[in-house]
């Protein structure tokens, strides 16, 4: 009981946050919303054994997966807003000011990946499971893979309807979320 009502606490920020696209089925904010929970149900899981055998590897990958979390979304957001030029003139109603961009970004981490900020919630999900990987906790995590893939998908395409053919072209060049890799 009383994870669930600290999940229930915790989702309440979450859920103000992304009202705008709660009901919008094709726009990549509600799939991101879905990533966002399981991740904060993993957080309940697993928020016991934060600093549970701290030398032990299973916590020293956990660590290096929520560092690369934190390096990803950090760079992602500044690069965002220091080239992307976002503009309330960009009037989707499902994105946060600093999306709106209305320049395509393709340098910094962008050159690399094409989604720093879910690739930073794909290695803190995972970084969250290391903490105390379990059965239990797997399938969780591979469905918050899951919506952060879809949400990607949904991405790209608003990216292309507003872009055209410049993020088609950026889309051969670059992985999604793993530079080099995936």
């Amino acid at each position: 009981m009383e994870k669930l009502i600290i999940f229930i606490l915790l989702s309440i920020p979450v859920v103000i946050i992304s009202w705008r696209s709660l009901f919008n089925f094709r726009s990549h904010g509600y799939y991101r919303f879905l990533s966002w929970e399981c991740i904060l149900w993993l957080f309940v899981l697993h928020y016991r054994y934060w600093f549970v055998n701290p030398l032990g590897i299973l916590q020293i990958i956990s660590w290096i997966l929520l560092v690369l979390a934190a390096y990803f979304v950090i760079a992602g957001v500044l690069k965002m807003k220091r080239a992307g030029k976002a503009s309330k003139y960009r009037d989707e109603k499902g994105l946060y000011q600093f999306e709106r961009t209305t320049q395509l970004i393709d340098t910094g981490i962008f050159q690399y990946i094409r989604h720093p900020l879910y690739a930073s919630l794909l290695y803190l999900t995972w970084g969250i499971f290391f903490k105390h990987a379990s059965f239990a906790a797997l399938p969780v995590s591979l469905l918050a893979t899951f919506f952060l893939f879809i949400t990607a998908r949904y991405d790209e395409r608003e990216c292309v309807a507003f872009f055209g053919d410049q993020y088609r072209d950026y889309m051969t060049r670059t992985r999604m979320f793993i530079p080099y890799v995936f």
